[in-house]
């Protein structure tokens, strides 16, 4: 969670679920009085404020110089950091909260909260909330889905099945195809 968010391809829509199917399958140790579902959300919120405040720190203290030298890397140039400070300071700090429910965005929005000079303040506290709600619905939805894993199974097995069988209708069509316009036009073989 914490890679997930400092910009690694680390996707939380997959994590979280899985490890709250998991939970519900009893894979994960007793936590007492607390369901493991819950566990599982708050370690994962916990992953996602640290893995934003060192991205935050990032772009606080690294700043336009980082944004110079490391920039062209991550698809940031410095013409942006002006667009980017523009954007909170239009949009106030709320931008951090909504951030959080946008796929990717949420995984590189602590950056330019730290360019713009955010607040560390109302950084923490918007991201502490906006992944909290995230995380819970998330660990719910596989808290829910590891409970009920035998139905969802017999669905995925059947849309397996009818995805393997288009993808094979798709790949013999092309192959058809490609072979009906290869012998209209016999010439591209003469000047290959």
């Amino acid at each position: 969670m914490a890679l997930g968010n400092m910009g690694m391809p680390a996707g939380t829509e997959v994590i979280v679920p899985t490890a709250g199917a998991l939970a519900a399958q009893h894979h994960f140790g007793s936590a007492g009085f607390i369901p493991a579902w819950i566990v599982v959300a708050i370690v994962a919120t916990l992953g996602e404020i640290a893995g934003g405040s060192i991205l935050y720190a990032v772009g606080y203290y690294g700043g336009l110089p980082f944004v110079r030298r490391y920039g062209k890397y991550v698809m940031f140039r410095e013409h942006e950091l002006n667009r980017v400070h523009a954007f909170y300071e239009r949009h106030g700090k709320l931008t951090v909260f909504w951030c959080r429910f946008l796929p990717f965005v949420r995984g590189v929005s602590a950056f330019p909260a730290g360019l713009s000079r955010m607040q560390k303040r109302f950084f923490v506290t918007y991201t502490a909330i906006g992944s909290a709600i995230f995380c819970f619905g998330l660990a719910y939805v596989g808290e829910v889905a590891g409970k009920n894993l035998d139905g969802i199974v017999a669905y995925v097995h059947d849309f397996a099945s009818i995805i393997v069988g288009v993808i094979t209708l798709l790949v013999i069509g092309g192959f058809v195809w490609w072979r009906i316009v290869k012998a209209r036009n016999p010439q591209n073989d003469i000047a290959a």
